[in-house]
């Protein structure tokens, strides 16, 4: 046989035995146990959510691998979004659970922020999220024109600045006029309701789905506790009816239309809802199956019928969808860049 020939033959031969064999995703899970890291304190809302995950996804993943929750708190999930971006590998096997609202940190250039916002996974969000913020009942400030003319500018609590705590008051200041004294670096949104009741805190922001569903605020609107100033739909939610939205206000204070459009950017993050995103270079069969896995988890009837119980909103948004959004709100021109710079303090 010529040499040649014979090299050629012996190469392939080579190729054929040293090439790795792909695993398909239904293979690669049995046996296996996904992380889903969340930036909050157990107990958080977006804790709940990531252990409800865990219990009903795992039927609807071939191979029905494990699936377990890590809480790593800190700067409003930053810490999180970092670790699943960049030290976690790319395998599918682990997720985050994060604020939706990150992209300002990478918009207008903290240091802190170690991802590209548009190149995470996304696999789903089981709502999309509008928001509301509460006044504690015994204050001074009962309509926000108290709190536009306040000597004293009333404290909200926050864990960071892509936190709603934060940048709902601070869009307020720029839109409305109102000023509010931020107190930031927060564990969770428990940490801040805690400090509201003991007379430290006034007020927070944060999304109405979780005001409706869970304890002290089930207990707080009983007793009277609270009142919510404002909510950021366009409409009022039927739970809020006596409560105006950032879009009235702005059309009762005139707010300038390079302020709107500021507004519009900020105020996307509720389209995102509460996120599960994975680090950048999962196998695309793997990104499918987990997709596909959370979409058929939140129409699951067990499933159902638990959210049901905790009185949960559900609004799924698919991960294809996020996809499309979070390369959307990323891709932002400069005079938008310089305008949230200012909002948000940088």
């Amino acid at each position: 046989m010529d040499r040649k020939i014979l090299l050629a033959i012996l190469v392939l031969l080579g190729l054929f035995v040293f090439t790795p064999p792909q695993v398909k995703a239904d293979e690669f899970y049995k046996g296996k146990t996904i992380k889903i890291v969340v930036g909050f304190l157990a107990g958080d809302v977006y804790d709940l959510w990531a252990r409800l995950y865990a219990q009903f996804m795992p039927k609807h993943i071939p191979g029905k691998p494990d699936i377990i929750v890590q809480n790593m708190t800190g700067a409003g999930s930053m810490i999180a979004a970092n670790h699943v971006y960049s030290v976690a590998k790319p395998d599918g096997l682990t997720l985050g659970s994060t604020l939706p609202a990150l992209y300002f940190d990478q918009l207008i250039g903290r240091k802190e922020v170690q991802f590209d916002y548009a190149k995470f996974v996304w696999i789903g969000s089981p709502v999309q999220n509008e928001h509301q913020m509460y006044m504690r009942s015994d204050t001074p400030y009962k309509t926000i024109e108290d709190i536009r003319n306040a000597a004293v500018p009333p404290k909200c609590g926050t864990t960071g600045t892509g936190s709603t705590g934060y940048y709902i008051p601070k869009l307020m200041e720029e839109a409305l006029g109102t000023k509010f004294n931020l107190v930031t670096g927060y564990q969770g949104g428990q940490d801040i309701d805690l400090a509201v009741e003991r007379g430290e805190l006034q007020c927070r922001a944060f999304t109405i789905e979780a005001f409706f569903a869970r304890e002290p605020f089930l207990t707080w609107r009983k007793k009277g506790f609270v009142r919510n100033m404002v909510q950021t739909g366009r409409a009022r939610d039927p739970k809020l009816p006596d409560t105006p939205t950032i879009y009235e206000l702005m059309d009762q204070y005139k707010t300038p239309e390079a302020t709107r459009r500021l507004g519009n950017v900020v105020l996307a993050a509720g389209a995102l809802g509460r996120p599960i995103v994975g680090t950048p270079g999962i196998p695309q069969e793997r990104v499918t199956t987990l997709r596909q896995a959370f979409s058929k988890t939140l129409n699951d009837p067990d499933f159902l019928a638990e959210i049901e119980r905790r009185k949960y909103e559900l609004q799924p948004v698919k991960g294809e969808e996020l996809e499309i959004m979070a390369k959307d709100v990323i891709a932002q021109p400069a005079d938008v860049i310089e305008r949230m710079r200012k909002l948000l303090g940088k």
